[in-house]
């Protein structure tokens, strides 16, 4: 079998995985607080051709032994390591609607590559928390402060929140007012390397033992601020992931035809050449 065949089938999976990704960064263009994904292609190890030929000795005995010719390296085809999001700020813009509240990164401390950054804490169903940067909030029912999938709202305290109107002042601290009386202070988590989170559906990521992350406001060096009436956008550029889209549907396209060469070559090899 030609070894060609794996090596362009592998460039197809993993471009068909990166097109995906990057369609789905394209639909939440527009969706608040949404972090882009990004992908990680890897080669596999590369092979180490050598040709063996027998050489013999002209000895008594009929000596003989194999002779190595070393012929080069072969790729063994690539594949999509991994996705990892992008944590960087969205644009923040305008709603003027009293419940959306957008989360600004001050200072953000750095470990090495990896930038920290925070989130707003919700109650997860399953139990313990989960984390979104889309503040785009509302009030069910019962007054509780919720996402637009129904996860409440955590204060810094772990509770709900619960509000008797949408008349309600979030200061740039965190602190909710009532009639110019502070009743709770929204949960804000900070994540000292956000890579190791688990992203869901709907935007939410979780810790990969379910554990709760730490409070923002007690991390020395760390400094943001909460805006009302303003949500956080997508950090998706379409441009850039429109030309990404493009060149992994090229890529795709040139080992299919690669793959149909082989399958060409196949092909006259059983039913022609061997009628000779």
């Amino acid at each position: 079998m030609f070894k060609g065949l794996y090596t362009a089938t592998s460039g197809m999976l993993a471009q068909q995985r990166k097109t995906e990704i990057l369609t789905n960064n394209m639909a939440n263009v527009n969706t608040p607080g949404y972090k882009g994904e990004q992908t990680s292609i890897r080669s596999f190890p590369e092979m180490l051709l050598s040709a063996i030929d027998d050489t013999n000795v002209p000895t008594q005995k009929g000596l003989n032994f194999n002779q190595y010719q070393p012929i080069g390296t072969l790729s063994t085809g690539i594949y999509l390591q991994e996705t990892m999001p992008d944590f960087t700020q969205g644009n923040v813009y305008e709603t003027n609607f009293n419940t959306d509240i957008a989360l600004i990164n001050g200072n953000m401390p750095t470990d090495g590559d990896t930038t920290s950054t925070i989130f707003f804490r919700l109650a997860h169903p399953d139990g313990g928390e989960a984390y979104t940067r889309n503040g785009n909030f509302t009030l069910d029912g019962q007054g509780y402060l919720v996402t637009a999938d129904g996860y409440y709202v955590l204060s810094e305290t772990g509770d709900r929140i619960l509000l008797p109107n949408e008349e309600f002042q979030v200061a740039e601290n965190g602190n909710i007012y009532v009639n110019n009386q502070q009743v709770a202070t929204l949960g804000v988590a900070f994540a000292q390397n956000p890579n190791e989170l688990v992203k869901q559906d709907n935007g939410l990521f979780r810790t990969q033992d379910g554990g709760a992350l730490p409070s923002a406001y007690a991390q020395a060096g760390v400094t943001f601020a909460l805006k009302q009436n303003f949500l956080e956008g997508s950090n998706v550029d379409p441009a850039q992931a429109m030309t990404e889209l493009l060149t992994a549907y090229r890529a795709f396209e040139a080992n299919q035809k690669v793959l149909q060469a082989y399958d060409r070559t196949m092909d006259k090899a059983v039913n022609e050449i061997g009628k000779v």
